[in-house]
């Protein structure tokens, strides 16, 4: 054999190495990925309330944060947060939430009016309405088989009621927690790591928690303007009955990204379609687009950031990844989860690095959250101490 030729066969040997390394740890990663997604679906009660509750955090962490560095001690700053979300939950509750309940009856109707209209209205324009209806009919009735096992599974049991009394309570219970002493549960998690490893976990728990209080941030802010320009238009085109859970359908949309704007803009298109004509709906339409592509372009880039870096494909692929595993609730949640996995991955060394708080000296410090100020920790000679004044709640 040439020297050259063992060269190559060398090479080559070393490439399907290097692949044969890259392939086992991709399986390795994909069952420990499986593992954990298995262990969240069985242990569900308990694992959405607990990312619900971390999401609320990262809405209501800020202001409590506020309140903190202006003096206020733990207690008092928690209470202050906590008890104006419910006064403004209260109020959208009164304002919004009741008025678009009473509206539900007539927009489904208005709704299901609309889609008996589309059959014919394609007719018209040459499309196959014996193949819509067929489809249409096919769709109706895999809904009405998932409603009924819905129903008559564990939905309609009080052991699933007990399990939705038992996740508002933990998500209540574990936000107000978090807000008041998060800091020193992620100190006492930490703790539970060796040394070595604990300024990675903390930074990539800086990450994971960064991102998701913008991607929910930026969620709201993006409903709200949807929510708001659309619902001007609304009011003055069609019934208020009407528009009303419509605008409330358009903020709720928002939460999941690329299809929850299509399926509200299509509720509102069919509804003007019913009440108001062709024309209305027509309108309806153009604004619901002009609003969506002014805030898709003007706003979201920079309430979002890179909170949501995600191309629309890969969105619409991780609903319904989500929406598979989890329901409804996975459909939600698989969106903000997604784009904390991309941030995680997008991390390079300098920024763990950057992030990470210091160790002490022969790795025998302790690892700190941030201080109550926001600010770093400052470390020394092994000790550390928060950067921010004592407790006072």
């Amino acid at each position: 054999m040439t020297p050259d030729r063992a060269g190559q066969r060398d090479g080559a040997d070393e490439r399907l190495r290097a692949a044969a390394g890259v392939a086992w740890r991709l399986l390795v990663v994909g069952a420990a990925i499986a593992i954990l997604v298995w262990i969240a679906i069985r242990l569900r009660t308990v694992v959405i309330p607990i990312i619900l509750a971390v999401a609320l955090t990262a809405l209501l962490g800020p202001p409590t944060a506020w309140l903190r560095r202006k003096g206020l001690g733990r207690g008092p700053a928690t209470t202050i947060v906590v008890l104006g979300s419910l006064v403004v939950l209260g109020g959208a509750i009164t304002l919004m939430i009741q008025p678009a309940l009473a509206g539900s009856g007539d927009l489904i109707a208005s709704v299901q009016q609309g889609l008996a209209r589309v059959p014919s209205a394609l007719a018209r324009v040459g499309v196959d309405q014996a193949m819509f209806e067929q489809l249409w009919s096919r769709a109706q009735q895999e809904l009405q088989q998932s409603s009924g096992r819905l129903v008559s599974g564990a939905w309609s049991s009080a052991v699933a009621a007990g399990q939705v009394v038992i996740g508002i309570v933990l998500v209540a219970v574990l936000t107000v927690y978090f807000l008041h002493s998060g800091d020193r549960l992620v100190q006492w998690l930490l703790s539970l790591f060796p040394a070595a490893s604990r300024s990675s976990l903390y930074s990539g728990g800086t990450t994971a928690y960064e991102v998701l209080g913008r991607y929910v941030r930026g969620v709201a802010i993006v409903g709200l303007i949807d929510a708001v320009g659309i619902g001007i238009f609304l009011i003055f085109l069609i019934d208020i009955q009407l528009a009303i859970p419509l605008i409330v359908l358009t903020f709720i949309g928002a939460f999941l990204p690329v299809i929850g704007a299509f399926l509200a803009g299509l509720l509102s298109a069919l509804a003007a379609l019913v009440t108001e004509g062709w024309v209305i709906a027509l309108v309806v339409v153009g604004v619901t687009i002009l609003v969506q592509q002014l805030e898709s372009n003007l706003f979201a880039p920079r309430v979002y950031g890179r909170s949501l870096d995600l191309p629309s494909p890969v969105v619409l692929l991780v609903i319904t990844i989500g929406s598979l595993l989890g329901g409804i609730a996975g459909a939600f949640l698989s969106t903000p989860i997604a784009a904390v996995v991309a941030a995680l991955l997008r991390r390079s060394p300098a920024e763990e690095e950057s992030a990470a708080p210091k160790v002490g000296a022969g790795g025998g410090g302790k690892v700190r959250a941030p201080s109550e100020r926001g600010g770093p920790v400052e470390e020394a000679g092994g000790a550390s101490r928060p950067a921010a004044p004592p407790d006072r709640g």
